[in-house]
């Protein structure tokens, strides 16, 4: 939760260009969400001041002029219904530092077995949890080796004594990596010996990551994405089919009503349909233009809630986060693109 700055702080930048991820770090935040949004506003105005332009819709990268707040038109001052809009921040999705591989570890710990032990008891272990290879660890930092199903075979196609060190790998053939090291440059690793031991930065083992888990983390970052992108073809299919030009402009906000159904942000398809939001006008709106996609035997009033779910959950998958959608997100989404499908067929 972003944190309001004392109104003296405040009052210090009347007068002053701003970058805006200066004026976010004020109120402890990175990304123009809708209660961020709401608090720097409130926040301004009860010090008697704006900016210009306004901080929720300009560039994330850009400057702001804190000015006195009644020296604003009441042209450049965001209705309502466009600071939704801000919260939609195309910048405020990109990561903004590398991938690392410590991000993909899932906080398990690694399983391992210490250098004394007897190798059916290491292998034991492989074949009871499914594992493809196994550390050799003293303590929780000091490698001795690293058992995998290919040395154990390698140990008795050269007919060597069936030990412990005898069934480990090469240390040239070891493969571990720093938790801070770029994710991306490790994949080649990962790739050739089937895994990656992560050291933490104190020097202890804080996971493996597996080739595995590489697709497993690959299904469940970038199916979302696609998802959302068939929900939004197939919103744009049927909404731009069935609603005119003038009320797709009623939803854009100033500086873009283009009428398109393709420019439109995803809180705007909500807009278009929403029966139960402030604005009047909008809502009037809405109820026409949802009589227009004919469809009879739909409730609307869940159809919308279920859409404004995909918003949010749109909206998360946006602002970049290492960690993978939590499975009851992910049902959402694949449950509201399978009934999409039913209504929307040709696309």
């Amino acid at each position: 939760m972003a944190l309001a700055p004392t109104e003296q702080q405040l009052l210090d930048l009347k007068g002053k260009d701003v970058p805006v991820l200066d004026l976010l770090a004020l109120f402890d935040a990175r990304v123009r969400d809708d209660p961020t949004c709401l608090l720097i506003q409130q926040s301004l105005n009860a010090a008697g001041l704006s900016t210009v332009p306004y901080f929720g819709t300009c560039g994330r990268r850009a400057s702001v002029h804190v000015v006195a707040l009644d020296s604003v038109a009441v042209e450049a001052t965001p209705q309502s219904d466009e600071v939704e809009e801000a919260t939609e921040d195309p910048a405020g999705s990109l990561p903004e530092r590398p991938l690392s591989i410590g991000d993909v570890l899932n906080g398990s710990g690694v399983d391992s077995l210490p250098p004394n032990s007897p190798l059916n008891t290491v292998t034991h272990l492989m074949r009871h949890n499914n594992y493809s290879q196994l550390p050799i660890i003293e303590g929780k930092s000091i490698l001795h080796g690293v058992v995998t199903w290919r040395s154990v075979a390698r140990m008795y196609e050269q007919g060597s004594p069936a030990t412990l060190a005898n069934a480990m790998e090469a240390p040239s053939d070891w493969a571990v990596a720093q938790e801070t090291q770029d994710f991306f440059a490790l994949l080649p690793m990962i790739c050739e010996s089937g895994y990656a031991l992560i050291r933490r930065n104190d020097g202890t083992f804080g996971g493996i990551v597996t080739a595995a888990d590489i697709t497993q983390r690959f299904a469940g970052t970038a199916r979302p994405f696609f998802l959302v992108g068939e929900i939004e073809l197939r919103l744009r299919k049927c909404l731009g089919t069935a609603i005119g030009p003038d009320s797709i402009r009623a939803v854009q906000s100033r500086s873009r009503r283009t009428g398109q159904i393709s420019d439109l942000m995803f809180g705007e398809y909500v807009k278009l349909i929403d029966g139960e939001q402030s604005n009047e006008s909008l809502r009037l709106l809405a109820d026409q233009n949802w009589l227009a996609l004919q469809w009879t035997g739909a409730d609307r009033v869940q159809f919308v809630r279920r859409l404004k779910r995909v918003k949010d959950i749109r909206n998360k998958i946006a602002h970049f986060d290492p960690q993978p959608l939590p499975a009851p997100m992910h049902d959402e989404l694949h449950k509201f693109c399978l009934l999409l499908r039913q209504y929307v067929t040709d696309v």
